[in-house]
């Protein structure tokens, strides 16, 4: 499948997609290669389109964010991915990396696909964590053909692996801030 089809299919076809991709031969390279970075622009791409070009806003301040957010979201979904990987096995799954990461990413993919619409300040960050509910569904579908939770303990799985991240995503959103405050600050001493 191109990248294209493969976001397709997990938004529009999980319960038939999830099995095909828990199957497919990958590694951690090759998804963030063909799937994640490309993903996971999106939202920091066109949120600085949004903010710089159409809010008119600070351009320096709106690429650093942009920038700042894309690494951050790298790191977070591995970081929630190891998660994952390493809360299986509590809940007779299997501990596995790529697979955690597969689980993630493709969970992901309606969140980073409806970042385009951060091009419009405000609504667009709503409807992205519209989409991110989605991706939570999407999570639930996979755990048991990705990470082999059974269907009894799916549920108990994907509280705590949310709980996760919505820490993980909290410390993102509190290091991009930190970051962003302390170059506005040392923008404004420098004038």
């Amino acid at each position: 499948m191109t990248l294209v089809e493969r976001a397709q299919s997990i938004i529009t076809k999980p319960k038939e997609t999830w099995p095909v991709l828990a199957a497919e031969p990958q590694t951690v390279g090759s998804l963030y290669m063909s799937y994640i970075l490309p993903l996971a622009a999106i939202g920091p791409i066109f949120g600085f389109v949004g903010t710089a070009l159409i809010s008119h806003g600070s351009p320096i301040a709106g690429a650093l964010s942009a920038i700042l957010r894309y690494v951050l979201e790298l790191i977070g979904i591995f970081v929630v991915a190891l998660i994952a990987e390493n809360l299986a096995p509590s809940f007779n799954g299997t501990k596995d990396r790529v697979q955690a990461l597969k689980l993630i990413a493709y969970a992901k993919t309606p969140a980073w696909v409806a970042g385009i619409l951060m091009v419009i300040p405000g609504l667009g960050a709503l409807i992205v964590g519209l989409a991110g509910l989605y991706g939570l569904y999407l999570l639930y579908l996979g755990v048991n053909p990705v990470m082999g939770i059974p269907a009894d303990k799916a549920i108990v799985y994907l509280i705590v692996l949310i709980v996760a991240t919505i820490v993980v995503y909290i410390c993102v959103g509190a290091i991009v801030a930190a970051v962003l405050t302390a170059a506005v600050l040392s923008t404004g001493a420098m004038m």
